[in-house]
């Protein structure tokens, strides 16, 4: 599969990685440093491959959008048409300096990306996983029983996708059905 990420902070660049060395063609994408971006190319080994964030949504099968809520409209307007991608994302709508959720009571992030990009196909997965475990989930993914990772979405095709990535990474994926879920 294809995978196309947006940002390379903590979350995008070990699952950037990750997936990369489970055999995904990944291309990183998003960074103050075109050297950072190159440097995880480089490490997550010959599938990965370093491109903006358009080139990065291309060809994609799925794009991760793994960037701070200040970021989202940035690199959305960078990536172009989102039309029947699936868009999984673990971006969590907090303030710039993360003292509070900006939104969550009555809708989520994942739902209000949805709403803005109507023709991409969201599904809300790895926000509830800290980034520093990613790399012991996957260096044990050979082992019978997996640490669950919930995910939710409302296009059946991109929760399946999302599932075999979820699989991919080493975890057990728990689909807790509508996007509604991610609040």
């Amino acid at each position: 599969m294809r995978i196309g990420i947006l940002g390379s902070g903590l979350m995008g660049g070990k699952l950037g990685t990750i997936l990369a060395r489970a055999g995904h063609d990944v291309v990183f994408s998003y960074s103050r440093s075109q050297k950072k971006l190159e440097r995880l190319a480089r490490e997550a080994g010959d599938r990965a491959r370093v491109g903006t964030p358009a080139e990065a949504v291309t060809d994609a099968d799925a794009v991760l959008l793994a960037v701070h809520w200040s970021r989202v409209d940035d690199v959305l307007a960078q990536a172009g048409s989102l039309s029947r991608k699936t868009l999984v994302t673990c971006s969590l709508p907090m303030t710039k300096n993360d003292s509070r959720m900006v939104l969550g009571l009555t809708t989520s992030g994942a739902e209000h990306l949805a709403a803005r990009r109507r023709k991409a196909h969201v599904v809300s997965a790895f926000s509830t996983v800290p980034s520093e475990v990613l790399f012991a989930v996957f260096e044990k993914r050979k082992r019978k029983t997996r640490p669950d990772l919930v995910f939710c979405g409302n296009h059946k095709a991109a929760r399946k996708i999302a599932a075999t990535l979820i699989r991919d990474v080493g975890f057990n994926p728990v689909d807790l059905g509508e996007l509604s879920a991610a609040r």
